[in-house]
C-alpha cells in the first residue's frame, strides 16, 4: 500500500522538485532550501528507522525549535508519528504520557545536528504502517496538552487532519510561494508546529525563532519581507512596547492573535499602531485554528473571532458550550489501544469554550465552561470580567479567579498588574460592573502565571489568590 499524498513529506518533496533553491526554513544559525530540507528529512527518516523505530510508532522527542522542525520532517519521511516535548518539562511529563501511549510511544533523543550524508541514499520502506492491526494507520502527530486541572492528555492528529487544517488556514490567510511566516511560538505546541505544516503545504518559508524575543522579532520584521506572524497577546504587548509608535513594515499582511483572550485595550493599541491584527480561536484538538477574523473594525468586541474556517461545522449545547465537527478535528485522545474516538461525541468535539454564534456564522467566545463561577447565585465568566477590568486606568494586565465564601458562594478575586491601586479598581468596578461581577478582593502582583502560549494558569492563579487571602 502506498503512502497517502496528504502528508508533510509529500509537500516537501513537491517543493524540492518545483522550487529546489527556494528557502524553506530560515533561522538565526540555519538557512535551508526546499531541496536541502528534503534531503535532511530523508536522512533523518533513515536515521530513525535505523535506530529501530517502525512506521506507525510514535517518537517522543524533546528539543528546541530547530530540532523539533527537523524531527517533524524526519518522522514524516519515515512514516513515524511525532510527539514533540518541551525540554523543560519532558522528564516530569513523560511517565504520564508513556502511560497514555503504551507500547506505541517511544522516547528518543533529538536527532543529531549533522546527519550522515550516506543516509540520503537510504529509503525507508514504503509501507504506510508496519503495525497492520493498528486502528489508526495514518497517525502523523501527537500533541501533549493539559486537561482540566492539569490532567494530561495527548491529541492524535492524522495526516488527513493536518492536510485539511493547513489547507483551510492557507485559504483564510492566503499563503503562497514567496511568503514568509515568522514563527516564534514553541514547536511543542500545535500553534508553533502548525506554521511549519502550512508553509510547506503552500511552498512558503518559515522564519523560525528559538522562543520569543521582542527585539529579535522586531528586527526580523525589517530584515525579511515577513508576510505572516503568529503571536499570543502577551507577546503582542511586548512587541508594541519595543516598536513604540513605529508601525510594522508594509510587507506584514496578517498578525494572527490567539492562544489567550485579547483585551480591547491591547487590540485598540495595536490597531492604532497599524498592526494587521487577526483575532483567532482554536485548540490542539482541531489542529490549531478553527475560526479567524480578518480586518476587525474599531467596534471589535472582546471574544469576537470571526467565522469558522472551511470544513468546520459548529453547534451550541443548552449551556452554550461549542461543539465542532470537520476533517480537521482530531482522531481522538491517545490511549494504549490507540482506538479513535476518545474525547469525541459521534464525531463532534465538545470544546471547553462557551460561545455565541450569530446568524451570519460569526463566533464570539464567552469563556471556558470549567471557569464559570457562581457569585451570589449568578453565573460569572472570568473572561468577561477580565475584559472589562482591562479598560480600568492603570491596569496593565488582569486575571480573575474566585475563592469559596459563605456569603457570595464564589467570591471573585482580581489579580492586577499595573499602577492602579486596589481602592481605585474597586471604585471603578462599582460603576462599570454588575454586583455579581465585582471583585471582592483586589491583589496587586508583579506578573500573572501564564504558560508558554500566554494562557492564564488558573490553578496557579487560585493558589496566588489563596496565599494573598
Amino acid at each position: 500500500m502506498t503512502r497517502p499524498t496528504n502528508r508533510l513529506s509529500h509537500w516537501l518533496q513537491a517543493g524540492a522538485r518545483q522550487q529546489p533553491a527556494a528557502p524553506a526554513l530560515l533561522a538565526r544559525q540555519d538557512r535551508c532550501s526546499y531541496a536541502e530540507l528534503a534531503s535532511r528529512a530523508q536522512r533523518g527518516g533513515a536515521f530513525l528507522r535505523g535506530a529501530g523505530l517502525q512506521a506507525g510508532e510514535i517518537a517522543a522527542i524533546a528539543g528546541n525549535a530547530g530540532e523539533l522542525a527537523t524531527a517533524a520532517v524526519a518522522c514524516a519521511a519515515a512514516g513515524i508519528a511525532l510527539l514533540p516535548l518541551d525540554p523543560l518539562s519532558a522528564d516530569r511529563r513523560w511517565p504520564a504520557l508513556q502511560a497514555l501511549g503504551g507500547e506505541h510511544v517511544k522516547r528518543i533523543a533529538a536527532l543529531p545536528a549533522a546527519l550522515p550524508a550516506e543516509l540520503a541514499h537510504t529509503s525507508p520502506p514504503e509501507a504506510r504502517n508496519d503495525r497492520t492491526n493498528d486502528p489508526i494507520d495514518d497517525l502523523a502527530l501527537v500533541i501533549a496538552t493539559s486537561g482540566s486541572e492539569g490532567a494530561p492528555k495527548a491529541v492524535m492528529l492524522t495526516h488527513a487532519n493536518l492536510d485539511a487544517a493547513a489547507g483551510a488556514s492557507n485559504e483564510r490567510l492566503p499563503l503562497a510561494p514567496g511568503d514568509i511566516w515568522l514563527d516564534c511560538l514553541p514547536l511543542h505546541h500545535i500553534g508553533g508546529l502548525s506554521v511549519l505544516y502550512r508553509c510547506l503545504r503552500a511552498g512558503a518559508t518559515v522564519l523560525l525563532h528559538e522562543g520569543f524575543d521582542a527585539a529579535a522579532v522586531w528586527r526580523d520584521l525589517h530584515e525579511h519581507p515577513v508576510t505572516h506572524l503568529s503571536l499570543v497577546p502577551a507577546m503582542l504587548a511586548r512587541l508594541l512596547d519595543c516598536a513604540g509608535d513605529v508601525p510594522p513594515p508594509a510587507s506584514l499582511q496578517y498578525a494572527l492573535l490567539g492562544g489567550a483572550a485579547l483585551s480591547p485595550p491591547l487590540f485598540a493599541r495595536a490597531q492604532a499602531a497599524g498592526w494587521p491584527i487577526c483575532p483567532t480561536w482554536g485548540m490542539s484538538e482541531c489542529a490549531a485554528q478553527a475560526a479567524t477574523l480578518l480586518q476587525p473594525g474599531v467596534n471589535w468586541r472582546a471574544g469576537e473571532v470571526g467565522t469558522l474556517l472551511p470544513g468546520f461545522a459548529a453547534r451550541l449545547t443548552a449551556d452554550r458550550r461549542i461543539h465542532l465537527r470537520g476533517p480537521q478535528v482530531m482522531a481522538g485522545y491517545l490511549n494504549p489501544e490507540r482506538r479513535p474516538g476518545l474525547g469525541l461525541d459521534d464525531g463532534w468535539l465538545p470544546t471547553a469554550d462557551l460561545g455565541r454564534i450569530d446568524p451570519d456564522g460569526a463566533i464570539t467566545i464567552l469563556g471556558r465552561a470549567d471557569d464559570v463561577f457562581i457569585s451570589s447565585g449568578v453565573n460569572v465568566h472570568p473572561l468577561e470580567v477580565e475584559s472589562r477590568l482591562a479598560t480600568c486606568p492603570g491596569v496593565a494586565d488582569v486575571a480573575v479567579t474566585a475563592l469559596a465564601d459563605p456569603v457570595w458562594g464564589d467570591a471573585l478575586v482580581a489579580l492586577i498588574v499595573g499602577s492602579a491601586d486596589a481602592d481605585a479598581v474597586r471604585e471603578w468596578s462599582r460603576v462599570h460592573l454588575a454586583s455579581a461581577q465585582r471583585p471582592r478582593r483586589i491583589v496587586r502582583v508583579e506578573r500573572l502565571p501564564r504558560n508558554a502560549m500566554g494562557k492564564i494558569e488558573r490553578a496557579a492563579l487560585r493558589a496566588m489568590a489563596g496565599e494573598a487571602a
